[in-house]
Formats: C-alpha cells, sequence, structure tokens
C-alpha cells in the first residue's frame, strides 16, 4: 500500500471517531460535562505521555514545557481545546449536535478570516465569498432566531485559535498534545476530587460508566494519533477536504440517530457553508496543483 493511500485511511479514520464520537458521549449523559472533561483530559495525558514515553521523547518533552514563552503558549493553546471539547460534549449530552456540527463546518472559513486578522494574508476573490457566505449563514440564523448562533460560532472560534496558536509552537502535534493534557491535568484531577467529596462522582460507583469514562482517554487520543500519521502522508488539502467527514458525521448522527429537528434556517445555513467550503475547497486544490507544477519544474530545471 503507497504511503498517500496509508495517510489517507488514516485521515478518514480519524475524522470518522470525531463524526461518531456523539454517539459515544451520549452514553454518558449521566456523567456532568465537566467531570466527564476532566476525566477525559486524565486519560488522555496517561495515554500520551506512555506513548511520548515508547517513542523516547520524555525529554524533549521536558524540554519544550520548561520553556516560559513555550509554556506559556502551551496553556493557552490547551485552554482553547479544552472550552472546544467542553462545549461539544455539553452540545451532545443537550442535544444540540446539529448546532455544534454546523460549528465545525465553520471552522475552516474563520481559519481563513484569523489569517486575513492576525497574519495578515491575503485573500483570493473565492476566498472572500467563501467567508462572505459564512458570515451570511451567521446573519441569517442571528435574524431567525433572534440570537446569535453562540455554540457554533464557539466552537468555531475556540478550534481557529487553537490552531492559530499551535502554528507558533516549534515542536512536533504528538509532544505538543502531550503537554497540552499535562498542563490541564492538575486542574481536572482537583474537578473530579472536589466532585467525589461532594459525594456526585461516577468513576468506580458504576461499572459501565467507569469503563466508558476510561475509553474517553484512547477515543481523544488515538484520533489525534491517527492524523498526525496522516498528516505526514498526505498533502494538505487532500487533509482538509477528509476534514468535512467529521461534521458531516455529526449532522448525520443528529437528524437520522438522535432525531433533533433542522429547522429550515438552519437548513439554508448549511447550504450557504457548504457553498462556502466548495469554493474554499476547489482553490485550494488549485493552489496545490500550482505549487506542484512549480516543483516539478524546478525540479526539472534542476535536472538539467
Amino acid at each position: 500500500m503507497s504511503p498517500a493511500l496509508t495517510g489517507v485511511l488514516f485521515a478518514v479514520s480519524a475524522t470518522a471517531i470525531w463524526g461518531l464520537s456523539p454517539l459515544y458521549y451520549k452514553l454518558l449523559t449521566e456523567v456532568g460535562a465537566l467531570e466527564l472533561l476532566a476525566h477525559r483530559t486524565v486519560w488522555s495525558a496517561l495515554i500520551f505521555c506512555g506513548l511520548v514515553g515508547a517513542q523516547g521523547r520524555l525529554r524533549e518533552l521536558r524540554a519544550f514545557t520548561r520553556t516560559p514563552r513555550a509554556f506559556g503558549t502551551l496553556l493557552v493553546a490547551a485552554v482553547m481545546i479544552s472550552a472546544n471539547w467542553g462545549l461539544f460534549i455539553f452540545a451532545v449530552q443537550v442535544g444540540l449536535v446539529t448546532q455544534s456540527s454546523l460549528g465545525y463546518y465553520m471552522m475552516p472559513l474563520v481559519l481563513v478570516a484569523v489569517g486575513v486578522v492576525a497574519f495578515r494574508e491575503r485573500l483570493a476573490v473565492t476566498q472572500w465569498i467563501a467567508v462572505g457566505l459564512a458570515a451570511l449563514a451567521v446573519l441569517l440564523l442571528t435574524l431567525r432566531m433572534g440570537v446569535l448562533p453562540w455554540l457554533s460560532l464557539t466552537l468555531a472560534v475556540s478550534f481557529a485559535l487553537y490552531g492559530t496558536i499551535k502554528k507558533r509552537l516549534d515542536v512536533g502535534p504528538v509532544v505538543s498534545v502531550t503537554g497540552e493534557v499535562l498542563v490541564l491535568s492538575p486542574l481536572a484531577l482537583a474537578w473530579l476530587a472536589y466532585v467525589h467529596s461532594q459525594g456526585d462522582g461516577v468513576f468506580l460507583n458504576d461499572a459501565k460508566l467507569s469503563a466508558l469514562l476510561v475509553f474517553s482517554g484512547l477515543i481523544s487520543a488515538l484520533p489525534l494519533i491517527l492524523f498526525s500519521a496522516a498528516a505526514k502522508r498526505v498533502n494538505f488539502a487532500t487533509l482538509g477536504l477528509l476534514q468535512y467527514l467529521n461534521p458531516s458525521l455529526q449532522l448525520f448522527c443528529a437528524v437520522v440517530v438522535f432525531r433533533e429537528p433542522l429547522a429550515p434556517a438552519q437548513a439554508v445555513a448549511f447550504g450557504l457553508i457548504w457553498a462556502g467550503l466548495a469554493l474554499y475547497s476547489a482553490h485550494a486544490l488549485r493552489q496545490e496543483r500550482a505549487r506542484r507544477r512549480m516543483s516539478m519544474a524546478a525540479a526539472g530545471e534542476s535536472a538539467m
């Protein structure tokens, strides 16, 4: 099997786990969102530390986290991804998976907007239209619902900011994610200690729920590991397109499995977002083809 095909399979597996994860979190509606988030953090930390240790990279992790600037950046990234995780769990528990799906559809277009604001990136006409369609979708939902789609926007913005912060970290994804969950682990353990001291803790009081809580570490760590492996084998244009499988599967879970209602305004908003993503993806593919042609031309000239 070629490295590219292996990379695609890794990426599809990662995004499928993310997209179908509402089915797992729905089984844990008896557990408070913060308690579940804390367990997810702690068990993920154990898995990632084991992985980094097996790779012989613990020294790299220690060196990275001891740098004050890197630690500060890591802390902000950890807060962003923790907020994203917690809000997603909350959305599943209260039956708002449709809104979470919309948020993850918005995320690539929010990233484009962040690039303009934070990095002074210039956009092509098609990219401006794509961002405009996303803004129109938000405006439509706001006018129709009488309030901003705050859940979708918060999920999109928090993950986009997380990606922006991660771009500044000069370290591999597995080491950086390990650092993130380690930074959050003391707070997570303190919260679990408090919950159990109040007699409300679920862990070890219910065998089924306890097993599912331990599994939260694997369901958090495995897709990140797969996605990291995919990124080494697949070009970013393909990787970006495969990311849309995640919110598509979330939407499937919401509408088909959980029977959440899809209001007409939401359906139109999804259509606008999909149109924007189509334009954005077409532009990304054209850029990738142009880059390949330039690379091949440069290789041909150097061979002469």
